[in-house]
C-alpha cells in the first residue's frame, strides 16, 4: 500500500483518486474548490480545500511523508509549475505532473517533477492506434517505438497452437498472455490452441506487429 497525494480533483484527478482507491492505496486529495473535494470524498482517505501553491499550506500536510505526490491540475498550468516546484522543495520523495500541452513537459521536468503524464497525447496515440484494425483491443506505448497489444486473435490463426504460429521467431513478437471469458492466463504452454473468442496481450515492435497483424 502507498500514500499518496493526489493535488487537483477535476476530471482526470478524479479517476486517478479512484483508481487509486480500488488498488488499495492511501489518497489525500486536495484542490481549491470545495465542490471538488466533496465528489471524490468516497475514494479518498483524507481531504483538504486549500490553494496548491501557498507554501504554508502544503508544508502542513507533511509532504516528506508521502511515497509519491501527483499534480493532476489541468486548466492551470502556472500552478501547476509552481506546485511541482513548491512539492521538490519541501522534500516530495517523487513528482508525478500531467501536461496538457507538448511544451509544458520540459518546464514541469525542470520545476520539480519527476514524471510528466501527457493524457491527451496518451489518448490520441491509443485512438489512432486502436481504429486501424478490428483485431486491436487495447494499446500501451512504451519506449524505442515497443508496444504491449491486446489483439484478439485473428480467424486465419482458430485452432493452431502458439507453437504452430511460431510468432516469436517469425516477426520478434512475444506472447505475454492469452485472455478468455475475461480471465487472463500467464500460463499458458506452447501447446496452448488460439480459439475464437480469446485474445492475445503481446509484446513486439510495432513495425512487427503491423506487419504480424496486416494492420
Amino acid at each position: 500500500m502507498k500514500t499518496v497525494l493526489l493535488i487537483g480533483l477535476g476530471r482526470f484527478g478524479r479517476n486517478v483518486a479512484k483508481k487509486l482507491h480500488e488498488l488499495g492505496h492511501e489518497v489525500m486529495a486536495v484542490d481549491s474548490s470545495e465542490a471538488r473535494v466533496n465528489a471524490v470524498l468516497p475514494y479518498a482517505t483524507a481531504a483538504q480545500i486549500g490553494d496548491s501553491t501557498n507554501e504554508a499550506f502544503l508544508a502542513s500536510l507533511g509532504i516528506p511523508s508521502y511515497d509519491a505526490c501527483i499534480v493532476a491540475i489541468g486548466d492551470d498550468f502556472q500552478s501547476s509549475l509552481e506546485t511541482a516546484s513548491l512539492l521538490k522543495e519541501l522534500g516530495a520523495k517523487r513528482v508525478i505532473a500531467r501536461a496538457s500541452q507538448g511544451r509544458q513537459e520540459k518546464f514541469l521536468l525542470r520545476n520539480g517533477a519527476d514524471e510528466v503524464v501527457y493524457p491527451e497525447k496518451q489518448l490520441a496515440s491509443w485512438t489512432a492506434i486502436r481504429c486501424t484494425s478490428d483485431h486491436i483491443l487495447d494499446y500501451i506505448e512504451l519506449d524505442d517505438g515497443y508496444a504491449i497489444y491486446e489483439l484478439s486473435v485473428p480467424e486465419a490463426w482458430w485452432g493452431r497452437t502458439i507453437l504452430q504460429l511460431d510468432i516469436r521467431k517469425r516477426f520478434g513478437i512475444n506472447i505475454l498472455a492469452v485472455r478468455e471469458n475475461g480471465d487472463l492466463n500467464m500460463r499458458f504452454t506452447p501447446d496452448t490452441p488460439l480459439e475464437q473468442g480469446r485474445s492475445i496481450l503481446v509484446l513486439g515492435s510495432e513495425a512487427s506487429v503491423q506487419k504480424c497483424f496486416r494492420i
